[in-house]
C-alpha cells in the first residue's frame, strides 16, 4: 500500500510543480514580447520623426530658395528702375545738346507710311535684322496672346540691351510703356513714353507716344500736364489716330 501511495504522491506533487513554474515562464515570455514590441514602436517612431525632420528640412530650404528669387527678382527691378532713370536722363542731355532730326524729306520707307502727315520731319532708322524681327515678335505673341507681362517687360529689356538704336528699338521702348501701363506701373510707364516722346519723336510711334504719356499723367493726377501732352499730340500729329483720340480726352474734360 505505500509502495503504491509513493508514487501517487510524487506524481501529484510534481503536477502542483509544474502548474507552479508554467505561469512564470509566461509572465517572463509576455514581458520579453513587450519589450520587443515596445522597441519595434520606438525604432518606427524614431524613423517617422527622422522623415518627417527631412521633410521640414527640404520645405525650409525652397523657402529659402523662394525668398533668395524674390530678392533676386526685386533688386532686378529695381535695377532696371534706376537704369530706366539714366537713360531717360542722358537721352534728354543727347535731346538738348544735338536734336536727332536729319533734313527734310529723309524718311525710310516704315516711317513714310505711317508719318507722312504729320509734317514732323524725320530721320532713317536703322532697319532690323531677321533675327531682331523673330526676337521681336516673341515678344509681341507674349504681350497680345500669352498675356504674360512679367516675362514680356524682361524680354524688352534684354531686347533694348542687345540691339543697337534701330526702327525696332523705338518699338520696344513704346511697348515697355504699354506693358507697364497695364500693369498699373504708372512711373516706369510714363518713363518709357517720355523716351519715345522726347528722344524718338519723328518716329511713327511718336504719336502714340506722347498721347499715352498724356493718358499715364491723367492717371497718376497731373490733369495740367495730361492736357499739355494732348494738345502737343493735336499741335504736332495732325491728321493721326492719336491727335484724333488726344481731341476727344480734351472734349470729355472741357468741363
Amino acid at each position: 500500500m505505500a509502495t503504491v501511495m509513493l508514487p501517487l504522491a510524487l506524481g501529484q506533487a510534481g503536477g502542483t510543480l509544474a502548474q507552479s513554474v508554467s505561469p512564470a515562464f509566461q509572465d517572463n515570455a509576455s514581458e520579453a514580447e513587450r519589450k520587443a514590441g515596445n522597441s519595434q514602436a520606438n525604432a518606427e517612431l524614431f524613423y517617422m520623426i527622422q522623415q518627417l525632420q527631412g521633410e521640414v528640412r527640404r520645405l525650409q530650404g525652397r523657402v529659402e530658395e523662394q525668398r533668395n528669387l524674390i530678392d533676386r527678382l526685386t533688386k532686378q527691378s529695381r535695377d532696371r528702375y534706376i537704369d530706366l532713370d539714366q537713360r531717360i536722363l542722358k537721352l534728354s542731355e543727347k535731346v538738348s545738346e544735338a536734336p536727332a532730326t536729319s533734313s527734310a524729306g529723309s524718311k525710310s520707307a516704315a516711317d513714310s507710311a505711317e508719318t507722312g502727315d504729320s509734317g514732323v520731319k524725320t530721320r532713317i532708322y536703322r532697319q532690323p535684322t531677321d533675327k531682331e524681327r523673330t526676337d521681336y515678335q516673341k515678344i509681341q505673341t507674349l504681350i497680345h496672346q500669352e498675356k504674360n507681362y512679367d516675362q514680356a517687360i524682361n524680354g524688352l529689356y534684354d531686347f533694348i540691351d542687345e540691339y543697337e538704336e534701330g526702327d525696332l528699338t523705338v518699338n520696344a521702348y513704346y511697348w515697355l510703356g504699354e506693358v507697364y501701363l497695364v500693369e498699373e506701373q504708372l512711373e516706369q510707364a510714363r518713363q518709357a513714353f517720355t523716351i519715345v516722346a522726347t528722344r524718338y519723336g519723328d518716329h511713327r510711334k511718336a504719336p502714340d507716344a506722347v498721347y499715352k504719356l498724356g493718358v499715364t499723367l491723367d492717371r497718376l493726377g497731373d490733369k495740367e500736364q495730361a492736357r499739355g501732352r494732348m494738345q502737343t499730340v493735336i499741335r504736332d500729329y495732325p491728321n493721326t489716330s492719336a491727335a484724333e483720340l488726344a481731341q476727344k480726352y480734351l472734349d470729355s474734360n472741357n468741363g
